[in-house]
């Protein structure tokens, strides 16, 4: 793929596929394609069900990848069906977000936009619609109001540039392939997460069991059950501190979202901080939970810190917990996160509008607890699913980061 010279001011993009040479051609969407819009749909005429009369009824969740819901309408008119070929993209809201090979009803937050392929590749059109410089001026367009709206006529007058039809088969044949090998590397992440989910269910003791449902050959013993509040003591996160207090300093403190999203906290989220002596300073082998959160299913939350850092607090809005006994600390980060333990976790969960939990009634909560050598090899286990995982987390972000830059450079 060869990149063009910016000293040569051509109609054409930064990089391009060798063998072509031709200026690309301005035209306007008017020129090629025809906006249908979909119907309003009342909710009261939505079913969950399929049936002999009833299309798939596309809403705005279908463009959210883990979005299961289905809606379905009786006797839908023929021009708010969508077929395979067709594109759709989204008119108010999220305006702009671009899905095809769908089938079936669709809302009037979408146009269906129809063109002529033997002018232009449906695969260019698609990932021409993608593109960064044509999201943006769609999202210009589009405004600024609370619920941002793209009328026909603002996408007609939108200017685009055109390739020949083979450059354009060849630049859609690319991105499909691109879209194709996230697709699978997501495949594989997210079976990746799935199993996890599967071992945590089924490597930890539930319903009062004293062992689990699958374990290492060689051991043998039940599993002891021990209270929190029995095997070690909380501790407070930052006290005393205003706003202006943060951003700066030669201390580190653990922000909540890196307890909330890792199991095992990281060092790349950490924020600075004034030293304070004051101040509880964490230690390798403490855990940390966060103290409230929107839903119960996310109060709660633990985090094991792994390191022998100097000058590292805990904030304001999460607790620490240091054992007084040994625990290997992969063992400790997954056990934690366990089906078993989140339920009890969750169970303790007070609030209506926001749900908080006490550092005394997580110190009543039972942890299972095998000897040391087996707490080592599932911790060794989980361990290596995560970097596992991990690893394939960020071969898909690579990808995900070269095909915005693609779709930056490629297109006019």
């Amino acid at each position: 793929m060869a990149k063009i010279d910016d000293s040569v001011k051509k109609k054409v993009p930064e990089l391009r596929f060798p063998g072509f040479t031709d200026d690309w051609e301005e035209r306007k969407f008017s020129d090629f394609t025809k906006l249908s819009q979909g119907l309003q749909i009342a909710i009261s005429d939505r079913f969950t069900e399929a049936g002999p009369n009833k299309e798939f009824y596309i809403t705005n969740e279908f463009l959210n990848p883990n979005n299961t819901k289905k809606y379905y309408i009786e006797n839908p008119s023929k021009n708010v069906i969508a077929n395979k070929n067709d594109i759709l993209m989204t008119r108010t809201g999220n305006t702009g977000k671009v899905v095809t090979n769908t089938k079936g009803a669709f809302h009037n937050n979408f146009f269906k936009i129809d063109y002529d392929p033997q002018k232009i590749s449906k695969l260019f059109l698609y990932f021409l619609l993608t593109s960064i410089p044509i999201q943006k001026e769609i999202l210009i367009r589009a405004g600024t109001s609370t619920i941002p709206d793209l009328n026909h006529k603002d996408f007609y007058n939108i200017k685009v540039y055109l390739p020949i039809f083979e450059e354009q088969q060849r630049i859609g044949s690319f991105f499909k392939q691109l879209d194709d090998t996230i697709a699978l590397h997501q495949r594989k992440l997210d079976l990746l997460k799935e199993q996890k989910k599967g071992y945590l269910q089924k490597m930890f003791p539930k319903n009062g069991a004293k062992v689990p449902e699958l374990r290492f050959a060689g051991f043998a013993d039940d599993w002891e059950e021990r209270k929190l509040g029995d095997v070690g003591d909380t501790f407070t996160g930052l006290t005393g501190k205003t706003k202006e207090d943060f951003g700066h300093g030669s201390a580190k403190f653990v922000t909540y979202v890196n307890v909330f999203q890792n199991p095992i906290a990281t060092l790349d989220q950490l924020d600075a901080v004034e030293i304070d002596e004051k101040q509880n300073q964490v230690q390798k082998g403490d855990v940390f939970f966060t103290t409230s959160s929107e839903t119960p299913e996310e109060v709660g939350m633990s985090s094991v810190w792994t390191y022998d850092t100097k000058n590292v607090y805990l904030n304001s809005f999460t607790f620490g917990y240091r054992p007084r006994v040994s625990f290997d600390l992969n063992y400790m980060a997954s056990m934690l996160r366990s089906p078993s333990i989140r339920k009890k976790i969750t169970f303790l969960a007070q609030g209506i509008s926001r749900y908080n939990i006490s550092k005394t009634k997580m110190l009543e909560i039972e942890i299972p607890a095998p000897n040391l050598s087996e707490q080592k090899k599932i911790g060794s286990f989980f361990k290596l699913l995560d970097d596992t995982i991990a690893l394939h987390q960020r071969k898909l972000d690579l990808l995900k980061e070269q095909k915005k830059g693609f779709l930056q450079n490629m297109f006019v």
